[in-house]
């Protein structure tokens, strides 16, 4: 590191963790520790962004003297990088310096356009410059390091390792930020004032709710200036909370005052209104991110990791994948992987295609029918079943990906066409000369989570094992979206026909595991891409086990048991009777833990109240232990539905509890029928909250059948 701007005696180490890094100024990088005395200090590192360009080498002489004039380059060179990670060849970039970082992208163009999108190839241009930081410095977020600055360079010597998995973190101190409106209508505004606003600390609350609007305002940049939490959470702060203070603030002239951040810099009224995408046939809204600098804003409602898996797994995949606390707090899991993809290539000196350009090998109609047909199923066998186990594979994809070498660049390479080593019923070659970046990337990950899980076994600290668990959770969700990204048309390392290669490796899989099923006397009753259901009268757990070592050892992947159950339902259709559902059953497992698939109750726009109505009835009839008891619960559960019915008619339900959330698939206005969420949208929309496609609105049905459609549903804004 270089560049150092500090107020502690040079010469003196700081000894504590990494916090927070982000640019600030023309080739700067700002850098929070957490020292282990509890300072909070700031330091200013120069780095600087550079990204190369390759082409035809007269092209590139040209372009080099071309380039010089520009007010943006700060220096060039020539240099020897893997310009094509398709390719083991090393190759000439023209590698460029830029003097501001917020000028790259803008020089990026300029060059694109000046080959007109033909003569260059771009690489490192759009790399986060905190990531980019990260992975040039060789550290990573909350790292426990050692830094000292002689003169002007800022030397940092790594603690601990990114393998670790029994590091410390620091300290952190939090804030949870509520803010109450006067509402003016049945749904909150922006126009809506300040009534008052709550500070939660964990040992003590701060409430402020005397002066002014103005005063309100600048009590809380006080408050949280003394208090110097590190992590603000709030409900809802990138999408209403924040931006509803912000315009508070300036309706009430104290805009420039309005400051959160450890940095002087206040809370500005962004422009962007998100973004919204397609994924796996669903449309999703990703609010736009109130950054704080020094501090780390968690939205708990735009974080999918920090929800599912705690601060601790959200440490866990900002440490592994290097990626700034504040960004992994928000960023989807396809991002937080990409990043480590990212480290694995920069690392290598693999140069990251700013547009991808790999197309799909040509496939002929017959090669798309064999290839191009996903996970392996087995139809489920109607009805009540006993003596089942369930087994599934270990991160089956993951797995394969990382002992078959499967990768863009591994499938189908040309250096290796008499490869022994073949895809399963499609006979693509794949590499033996070279072990591709995804398969390098899994292996740290698949490492780690196998460690937490066999910690998780041996600890009785029942606190230290939920840490180890919320971590290993965290790194499963990053497991699972390798695969997807496997066949993303926008992934830098990605190639549809590597994710093809995966799916007829666990095809294969699957179908031998079902034939020595069948061998060993099982009678497979479901199996759906890793998992196998499997009957047998007076089944004994010895005799699973050695099946499971039996295939784990034919098969490469660990095969383990789920659990055997009690007894299991698979449903049928609800439109065509007598036809199984893939993914629609409940069973309960010896232990007595209720599994569920597809039902109300695993869906997300069930509202809380029917949740626990069907649960209950559930667990009623998990009490059973045969066919016949089970019929004998059927009266109770019913008895059960309707003591929940009793006490919706008697209005002695809770609002909250009756609330549906939908996603919107489209803007409120195209929608071409008046549907419950569009006519929720609408009134959100009307009372001025931006509503975007992919966005979830939550609204109570209060009176279905009602001619006019505002009269049938409410809707409900946090």
């Amino acid at each position: 590191m270089s560049g150092l701007k500090s107020s502690f005696v040079k010469l003196n180490p700081i000894r504590g963790w990494l916090f927070d890094v982000y640019p600030l100024g023309k080739n700067e990088i700002t850098v929070w520790l957490i020292a282990e005395n509890g300072e909070r200090v700031r330091l200013v590192d120069t780095f600087t962004h550079r990204f190369g360009v390759s082409g035809s080498f007269s092209e590139l002489n040209s372009l080099a003297e071309k380039i010089g004039e520009n007010p943006s380059v700060e220096s060039w060179r020539f240099v020897k990088k893997h310009a094509d990670f398709m390719e083991a060849a090393w190759k000439k970039v023209l590698e460029i310096d830029v003097s501001d970082y917020q000028e790259a992208s803008v020089l990026a163009r300029k060059i694109a356009r000046s080959g007109r999108y033909e003569k260059f190839r771009l690489y490192n241009v759009d790399v986060s410059i905190a990531q980019a930081y990260l992975y040039d410095k060789e550290v990573f977020p909350l790292a426990h390091v050692m830094v000292v600055a002689p003169g002007k360079r800022l030397y940092c010597d790594v603690l601990d390792s990114v393998e670790s998995v029994d590091y410390r973190t620091p300290p952190l101190r939090s804030m949870r930020l509520n803010v109450a409106l006067k509402k003016e209508g049945v749904l909150q505004k922006l126009t809506d004032k300040i009534d008052s606003m709550s500070l939660d600390f964990g040992d003590k609350t701060i409430m402020i709710n005397e002066g002014n609007e103005a005063e309100k305002i600048l009590q809380l940049v006080k408050t949280v200036k003394e208090e110097a939490p590190d992590l603000i959470f709030t409900s809802g702060g990138d999408s209403f909370l924040l931006p509803c203070l912000t315009y508070r603030a300036f309706a009430n002239g104290v805009l420039d005052s309005f400051v959160l951040s450890r940095e002087n810099i206040p809370l500005k009224a962004e422009k962007s209104c998100g973004k919204t995408f397609f994924s796996y046939v669903r449309v999703y809204h990703k609010a736009p991110t109130r950054r704080l600098f020094g501090r780390v804003h968690i939205d708990v409602n735009n974080t999918f990791i920090y929800t599912t898996c705690g601060l601790e797994g959200l440490t866990e995949v900002s440490r592994t994948c290097r990626v700034p606390l504040q960004r992994a707090a928000r960023a989807s899991i396809g991002s937080i992987m990409s990043s480590l993809q990212l480290y694995t290539a920069w690392k290598e000196g693999i140069l990251i295609p700013w547009k991808k350009t790999e197309p799909e090998s040509f496939k002929s109609g017959w090669e798309l029918l064999v290839a191009d047909r996903g996970g392996f199923i087995f139809e489920p066998k109607l009805g009540f079943h006993t003596d089942v186990v369930e087994v599934d594979f270990a991160s089956m994809f993951p797995m394969l990906m990382l002992t078959r070498n499967i990768s863009a660049e591994t499938v189908l390479c040309k250096c290796c066409p008499d490869s022994k080593l073949r895809v399963p019923e499609l006979g693509y070659n794949i590499c033996e000369k070279r072990k591709g970046i995804v398969p390098k990337t899994l292996d740290l990950l698949l490492r780690k989570r196998s460690k937490y899980k066999s910690l998780m076994k041996e600890i009785e600290d029942k606190e230290l094992r939920h840490t180890y668990n919320m971590r290993q959770a965290a790194l499963k969700w990053i497991l699972v979206t390798c695969f997807g990204y496997l066949g993303y048309r926008n992934a830098r390392f990605g190639k549809v026909d590597a994710h093809i290669a995966v799916c007829a490796f666990a095809r294969d899989g699957l179908l031998k595991t079902a034939a020595m099923a069948e061998q060993h006397g099982f009678e497979v009753i479901h199996g759906i891409v890793d998992s196998l259901w499997l009957k047998k009268e007076g089944i004994s757990p010895r005799e699973v086990a050695d099946f499971c070592r039996e295939v784990s050892s034919a098969v490469g992947v660990q095969l383990g048991v789920e659990g055997k159950y009690r007894w299991i339902v698979f449903l049928p259709s609800k439109v065509l009777e007598g036809v199984p559902v893939l993914n629609r059953y409940y069973g309960v497992f010896e232990n007595d833990e209720v599994k569920m698939r597809g039902i109300e109750a695993r869906r997300g726009d069930t509202p809380c109240f029917l949740y626990k109505a069907q649960m209950e009835m559930i667990r009623k009839l998990a009490e059973a232990n045969s066919l016949e008891s089970f019929r004998a619960k059927i009266a109770e559960a019913l008895r059960v539905l309707g003591d929940y019915a009793g006490e919706l008619i008697g209005g002695h339900v809770d609002v909250e509890e009756l609330l549906v959330t939908q996603r919107l698939s489209k803007v409120p206005s195209g929608y071409a029928h008046d549907v419950f969420q569009a006519i929720a949208a609408k009134q959100l929309e009307k009372a001025g909250f931006g509503v975007h496609p992919g966005q979830t609105v939550q609204y109570l049905i209060v009176n279905a059948s009602s001619r006019r459609a505002n009269d049938r549903v409410i809707a409900a804004h946090s």
